[in-house]
């Protein structure tokens, strides 16, 4: 396909740019030639992160550049435009193409694509030992010679063959290609490549993605040419595809296709492998219809173990009690007293809503412990392969709600915190299916500590009252997308998911990503928790609190049917929504609350207005007249929801 081109490296590039399908190891390579797993920031004019970092060799530093997975570098979401934006740009000297060795296929569509950009490119043959298990043999260096590329196995999660990929910052010369089309298409390319406008990659790749019909181009040729020349390129793109009857960028990937699949022929040998029984067993049945829900009872089952009992009980009772009530605020509270013996300095520290005694309690001692359990937790089945085959399974309920699999990970994210959750729906590829997910995850999806809060006040009744509330939440969510899915104005994304094997994951891997996500737990909601308290702290010297209490009173009690000190742990619930729950379960403990009145206020806070921290992470993210109309609504639709199921239960008094 390519001319294999050894001229001496002259100079290094200053960037070098990370570039393969998704799924493959690129943040994992990212990490080991940066030190770091992930330092984001939002690419301009889009919600799509592009991680940036620096590495040193032979005594220069470079810059490296993780973008976001593509299976085409002519987009068809936001994230590959992204990628093909910063290969367009000034930002690419160098790439790094990070490939799946089980999936060759798919990796060198894109790497005929970057060769055509005149780029100089490096592959990364990743998940070699995983080709090895499934009797997948590769040889690299026919690999090498048909595609004029240097061509090095990985194991990014082992950090084999790390050392090696320091010939991609060095690599400073492209390889020509030798890929053809037919006739008619190459004489549109040669017409192209004159009108074309000149950029980082050469006027034959921007000639072929025109011709394919990237319309994404608009933008950049608008500020690149004339009208005239707009028009001459519309005219040559109508007149070769009247040429032909399938589309143009149908013709030109089948092209590809076939050059590729007799790539593979030559390089590829398959033999029988053996797999892992329990592995084997889950990656089969896991996305059954039926098969696959007890795999999943036994996933949240083992979740609730770990994040709810180990993570919010003992690991949070340890740090509340033996650490913050036996030791740090008694000393906090001793030390501000001898220099603030009493006003409003001293309350601002230490009183009921103080900086210590309430912000930094709740947002260390509380919240961290479980947050941190669940990011371990998320970040094994992150690893394992799990989750897209979760996705797979839910599949056809999303759809009923204008969604699809993918909804799912954010989802499952929110019962660790909804507000990192509510950041993470920018996976999903429409502005429609990112508002409606992250009005349910506001609505209806508790964080695991309000959860762990929750299931012990249920668990002190029944079952039934658990299935209850369950099924309350679940059905009310239901009803709400399904509602949204016709309301919010816009079209649902297709579906489509690399589903990788289940696998072990590395341990080291792990930790990596729990450090990286509690530190960006420290630095972005530990603020929120302040801003929060202060806000409560304000109110409460204004003697606002007890006015919202009073007004709100006669329709917790009348309505809702529940004791008139309900009302303050709604009200508290805006700063965290598991502090009103813990509101809600002092109450039980006192025997205020009777199973049915424990069932209602329970499903009345779940669907609560968001805490505080996600209020201000909606308004990032979906901007303030969105985060006012979700907010305006889920205040009255909870009360309301929380009202009938009184009403419904009053009337069929089960025994709970």
């Amino acid at each position: 396909m390519h001319k294999h081109e050894d001229a001496p490296i002259k100079h290094a590039s200053s960037n070098l740019v990370l570039v393969g399908n998704p799924n493959v190891g690129k943040s994992v390579i990212f990490g080991a030639l940066t030190g770091r797993y992930a330092t984001v920031s939002n690419y301009p004019g889009t919600t799509v992160e592009v991680a940036r970092g620096a590495f040193t060799a032979r005594g220069r530093s470079f810059g490296v550049i993780d973008s976001p997975g593509v299976n085409s570098l002519v987009p068809m979401s936001e994230d590959e435009r992204v990628t093909r934006d910063i290969l367009l740009g000034h930002e690419a000297d160098a790439v790094l193409q990070v490939m799946d060795a089980k999936n060759l296929r798919r990796g060198l569509l894109v790497t005929i694509q970057l060769v055509e950009m005149g780029l100089p490119v490096t592959l990364a043959l990743n998940m070699y030992d995983e080709a090895g298990e499934r009797g997948i043999t590769i040889d690299d260096d026919v690999l090498s010679r048909l595609t004029g590329l240097r061509v090095i196995p990985t194991i990014a999660t082992q950090r084999w063959n790390m050392d090696k990929l320091d010939h991609a910052f060095f690599n400073d010369t492209p390889v020509s290609s030798e890929m053809r089309y037919p006739q008619a298409i190459e004489d549109g390319i040669k017409a192209l490549e004159t009108i074309a406008p000149r950029a980082r990659i050469t006027a034959r790749a921007l000639a072929i993605m025109l011709l394919s019909g990237d319309t994404t181009l608009d933008g950049f040729l608008k500020r690149s040419l004339s009208e005239d020349g707009i028009r001459k390129i519309e005219a040559t793109r109508r007149e070769v595809q009247a040429r032909f009857t399938e589309p143009l960028g149908y013709i030109i990937n089948r092209a590809r296709l076939k050059v590729v699949d007799a790539m593979i022929g030559k390089v590829v040998t398959r033999s029988e492998a053996g797999h892992g029984r329990i592995a084997s067993f889950i990656g089969r049945y896991s996305t059954h219809p039926v098969w696959g829900i007890p795999i999943l009872l036994a996933v949240l089952f083992i979740m609730y173990e770990f994040v709810g009992v180990l993570g919010a009980g003992k690991s949070v009772d340890f740090l509340q009690r033996m650490v913050f009530e036996a030791y740090l605020n008694p000393w906090v509270t001793r030390v501000v007293e001898y220099a603030f013996p009493s006003g409003v300095i001293r309350d601002l520290i230490v009183g009921e809503y103080g900086l210590v005694t309430m912000a930094l309690t709740y947002a260390i001692a509380i919240i961290l412990p479980v947050v941190g359990f669940f990011f371990i937790f998320f970040g094994f089945l992150e690893d394992s392969g799990y989750l897209p085959r979760l996705a797979v399974m839910v599949d056809r309920v999303f759809k009923s709600m204008g969604l699809n699999g993918k909804a799912v990970l954010p989802m499952v994210l929110g019962l660790g915190c909804d507000t990192m959750a509510t950041m993470t729906t920018r996976i999903l590829e429409t502005k429609k299916e990112r508002v409606i997910v992250t009005l349910l995850l506001a609505l209806g999806v508790p964080c695991s500590a309000q959860l762990g809060v929750i299931l012990g006040m249920l668990a002190a009744i029944s079952w039934k009252a658990t299935v209850i509330w369950a099924g309350a939440v679940l059905f009310i969510m239901f009803i709400v997308g399904y509602a949204s899915s016709k309301i919010v104005p816009g079209a649902a994304s297709d579906f489509m998911l690399e589903i990788p094997p289940i696998r072990l994951p590395q341990f080291r891997n792990i930790v990596l990503k729990t450090v990286v996500r509690v530190q960006w737990y420290l630095k972005e909601a530990v603020p929120l928790f302040i801003l929060g308290t202060l806000f409560l702290f304000v109110l409460d010297k204004t003697h606002a609190l007890g006015a919202v209490e009073y007004v709100a009173s006669p329709f917790v009690v009348g309505f809702l049917n529940l004791p008139i000190e309900a009302t303050q742990a709604f009200i508290v619930g805006f700063l965290r929504r598991d502090y009103g729950a813990a509101g809600l379960f002092a109450l039980q403990q006192k025997g205020m609350l009777d199973p049915i009145q424990v069932v209602v206020s329970l499903v009345t806070i779940t669907l609560f207005i968001p805490c505080i921290a996600n209020l201000f992470m909606i308004i990032k993210e979906r901007g303030l007249k969105t985060a006012i109309i979700m907010t305006a609504f889920i205040f009255p639709f909870a009360a309301l929801m929380g009202g009938i199921l009184n009403l419904i239960l009053r009337l069929l008094n089960p025994s709970l």
